[in-house]
């Protein structure tokens, strides 16, 4: 058994070395999906209060860990703001050392979480729309 909460977020990136109109700097507004399951499945009712994780624990811990960092962020890797260097005194800038693509935020998503996450549950699937039907996925 999983639970799952869904999150959203802005964030403007551009993707360096990119052919396309992702090259130049763009937003989205972000839907992640966050699903936690016991490490030990078991067929027996969950004893009280009835939850792997109480929904409210699990908002928190995101919002502070992930949605806190990138909500409303200017998110540009290294590369693009050593040929960019217009953007580097942003007030909302986050320099990474890899792109801002999909996959590779969605990789730092898991690391956030999974650092935060008490020891009795784990994250089991993260889905990260960039766009209403475009999305990456981690599964355990």
């Amino acid at each position: 058994m999983q639970i799952t909460k869904i999150f959203h977020f802005e964030m403007a990136h551009a993707i360096n070395g990119y052919a396309g109109a992702c090259k130049n700097l763009h937003g989205h507004s972000y839907e992640l999906h966050v699903s936690i399951k016991e490490p030990e499945p078991k067929d027996a009712f969950i004893s009280a209060p009835g939850f792997i994780i109480d929904f409210k624990e699990l908002k928190k811990m995101v919002q502070e860990t992930v949605i806190s960092i990138l909500d409303h962020k200017m998110l540009l890797s290294e590369q693009y703001l050593a040929t960019n260097k217009e953007f580097t005194n942003r007030e909302n800038l986050v320099a990474w050392p890899m792109e801002p693509s999909a996959e590779n935020i969605l990789l730092f998503i898991k690391q956030q979480i999974s650092k935060a996450l008490p020891e009795n549950v784990i994250l089991s699937h993260l889905k990260l729309y960039e766009t209403k039907d475009s999305y990456a996925e981690w599964l355990l």
